[in-house]
Formats: C-alpha cells, structure tokens, sequence
C-alpha cells in the first residue's frame, strides 16, 4: 500500500482523541468565546445550589415557551421541564453543590486574640488548598421570629475576607512538614479569622462580643441564630481567562455547576420533540443523599408532575413506565490529564483538555464497584447522536483502574430502570478552590446537550 492509502485507511478505521480547535474557523472563535463569557457571569455569581436554583428561576421567567414549567425543591435543587410527545422524557440531570467549607452550627469563639469560626468541610477536598487563600462567606440566616437572611460577604472589592490561617514553615517541621498530607492537615485547625479588635473593657472574650455587635446591628441577629443557619465558606476569587491565548477558564464550582449551565442553555435552545427535562440535585458531593439529593424523591415529583400536565393518570404502573421510557445523561465532569501527573492515567482511555465532551461509560472504583455501567446499545446511540450533530466528544476513565475512582449520580437515576450514561467536560484540578476548563470542551458540552434534547 501507498503512504497516502495508508494514511487514508487509518483516518477511516482509527479512534483518536481530536483537539476540538483544529480546523475551526472565526466563526466558532466567536462562538466558543462569547458562550464562556456568558458563563463566566454566571460561575462568578453562583457558589452554592441556593443562588443556582435563584438564578435559573430568573432565567426562566424571561426565556421560556409555552409548554414549559418549573419545580423547585427546597431552594436547592430544581428541574426545568418541557412538555412534548410520546412516553418517557430525555432528561440532563447534574448537581450543583461543590465542595467547600461549612460552618459548625456554633461557631464563634475568641482565642489568643482573635474572634474565630469553627468549621466542618464539605465534600472530598484536599485540606490543604483552602489556607491562606481569600475566602466569602455565602448562605442564610433564619433568625428567632422566622425571618430569613441571605448573606454574602468577600465578594464586593469593599467587602472584607476570611483566611484559614496556616503555620508558618519555620515552625512546622514537626506538626507539618514530616507527616502525610492527609495528617498534616487537620480539620478542627481550620478556624477562620473574622475578628482581632475588643471592645473597650476588660472583660473576657470582649473580640468575640464585638463581632456579635457588628452582626447585630447589621443583620439584627443573636449568637443563638447561629443554629438555624446555612454558612458556607467559598473562595473569593472571580472567574478568570488563564494563558496567552485566554483558551481555559479558572473558577471556583466548575464541577458540576459547568454541567447545570449547559444544561440549562440547551434546555432553553433546543427545538425539541419529546419531553425535555433539565434536572439539578443537591448533595452529590456528599453521596447524594437527603432530600435535595438524587435519592430523594424528587424525580418522582417531577415525572408525576409532567403525567398531570399530559392528561395520564400518575399511578405507580405510569410513573414506573414513564421512567423506564426515558433516557438521561448524567452530567458530570471528568477529570483530564495532567501534563504533571500522567502517569496516574492509562493515556488510550483518558480525557484530554480540548478533547470535546466526555462520555464516561462507567465510573466507580476498581473492579467498578458502585458505578452505572451504562450499555453498549445507549452508548452506541449517544455516539451517533454526537456524530450526527457535529459535536467533538471523546471517551474517558477517571483514571487508572486501581489508581481511585470517583463516583456520580448516574447509579441512582439507572435504579429507576433509565437507560443513563455520564457526560460532561474533563477538568484539571477538580474539587479545588480554582478548577480548570478548556472553553472549547464548555462549548461542545452545550452543543452535546442541545444534540440529546432535540434527538427522538
């Protein structure tokens, strides 16, 4: 065979991962560029599932059709739905909490000085990343008499910060620098600084009670309201381009809040037949459970919702038929090869950085233990619908097999009989306080939703 007849074979018989720029012309430049600005406002404006499900209520009281409603489930997870023919529905569903740093239900005390908070983590984070970096503090404040706050302070430039202070290396040998990083780094030291001025007088903890002063007389809160409130600590740092070129986007909540967003665009966008469900849960990082989760309940309120407004009677033997007709991606980011650290992936089943959306098959651990395996046959039918719409997608494990794993919410959706598979973005640095995405992938990752919602 000639050079170019072998060439020619290969490009028609070989899987190969493609860089989603090559080939591209202005116009998707401007596309790709435009759609990550737009994102990039709302990355920066939503750190907790609370302002999420706020922002794509506001989002679809100015962008929806007809046939379209809404069902919030306690301020923290929401499905966007549009009714359209047949049985079954074609749902995205992701999460949109991230890890982070809580507050403990009493946190305030004075120690050497200072007026501190206790916290607990959330989620799988490395302890390490959250000291010494700029921190808000986000969520609500349910007082005595009922009245809710909602509270956001280190976002505006005039707004102070929170640091989790660490310990200075010339005197960290031995607590620090000889121990394994999970033990070096121990949560009850993670005590943020909100306070250092007393308030005139000798008695004891006067830093403490001066912080209470100022809460009090700027949100009309006591000590005790403390108990019935959600505080949470997010980074303060905005969305940002990263490298010459601006091609990736540095932000805080990329996973899975990326995902949401795509979502929520391709619900809006999509010209679609069949039912569309755009579905937001809470408590992903955490194992999903609660009532804001994916085990919770809420899906079934959603499916017995859209049988109402077809006219079906919403008995146990409709619900169990709509669900197994309906066909989900769970979507989810992926995590991609770190130049720095390849050697922790089997490179022909990785995902790369401008390799398009990622279709994860199975995710899990070892032998996939607590994955969704989804099937060859919906696997097949997802590619062709990628293929069909020009979407650029690559396959990808999260990692080599006895290296780790990780886990979505794909196995709780394919307990209810769906056909599901995971898709979403490859990120770098992912459950850090600074994620890392290409815009091409955020991009194609829209296209690759759009493409699913408007397929029959």
């Amino acid at each position: 065979m000639t050079k170019d007849e072998i060439k020619e074979l290969k490009e028609k018989l070989s899987y190969k991962n493609r860089n989603g720029w090559i080939g591209k012309d202005d116009e998707y430049h401007k596309n790709v560029f435009y759609f990550a600005e737009k994102y990039k406002e709302f990355i920066g404006s939503c750190k907790t599932e609370r302002e999420v499900v706020r922002f794509v209520e506001e989002e679809f009281r100015s962008r929806a059709e007809k046939d379209d409603f809404f069902i919030v489930n306690r301020g923290k997870s929401v499905a966007l739905i549009r009714i359209g023919d047949g049985f079954g529905a074609k749902i995205i569903a992701s999460h949109i909490d991230a890890p982070r740093i809580d507050l403990k239900q009493n946190p305030l005390f004075e120690d050497t000085g200072f007026a501190l908070f206790h916290t607990h983590y959330y989620g799988g984070i490395k302890k390490y990343h959250w000291f010494n970096i700029p921190l808000a503090i986000h969520g609500i404040i349910v007082k005595g008499d009922g009245e809710v706050l909602n509270v956001v302070v280190g976002e505006d430039d005039n707004d102070p910060i929170f640091v989790l202070p660490d310990l200075l290396p010339h005197l960290s040998h031995k607590i620090q620098d000889d121990k394994k990083v999970k033990e070096a780094f121990e949560a009850e030291k993670m005590k943020l600084i909100v306070g250092s001025i007393p308030i005139d007088d000798e008695e004891k903890d006067t830093v403490k009670l001066n912080i209470l002063k100022i809460l009090n007389e700027k949100y009309g809160i006591v000590e005790e309201d403390f108990i019935s409130a959600e505080l949470t600590l997010v980074p303060a740092f905005k969305p940002r381009d990263i490298g010459f070129d601006e091609g990736l986007i540095a932000a805080y909540g990329h996973d899975d809040r990326i995902c949401a967003y795509c979502s929520k665009e391709a619900f809006f966008d999509a010209n679609s037949k069949k039912t569309i469900v755009a579905l937001m849960v809470d408590k992903e990082e955490i194992g999903s459970d609660g009532n804001t989760g994916a085990k919770s309940r809420f899906l079934l309120d959603v499916v017995v919702e859209i049988l109402k407004k077809k006219g079906i009677e919403p008995s146990f033997e409709n619900v169990g038929e709509f669900l197994k007709s309906s066909e989900v991606l769970s979507a989810d980011v992926n995590g991609a090869v770190n130049p720095m650290y390849k050697e922790v992936h089997e490179k022909d089943n990785a995902s790369y950085v401008n390799g398009g959306v990622v279709l994860t098959k199975f995710t899990g651990h070892g032998g996939k233990y607590m994955a969704n395996d989804a099937s060859a046959e919906f696997v097949g039918k997802i590619r062709k619908i990628f293929n069909d719409a020009g979407v650029n997608w690559q396959i990808g494990e999260l990692g080599k097999v006895d290296e780790g794993g990780g886990g979505t919410i794909a196995k709780y959706l394919a307990a209810w009989n769906m056909d599901v598979v995971d898709c979403g973005p490859a990120l770098i640095s992912m459950h850090s306080p600074y994620e890392i995405v290409s815009k091409s992938d955020l991009y194609e990752t829209y296209k690759a939703y759009k493409a699913f919602f408007e397929s029959y």
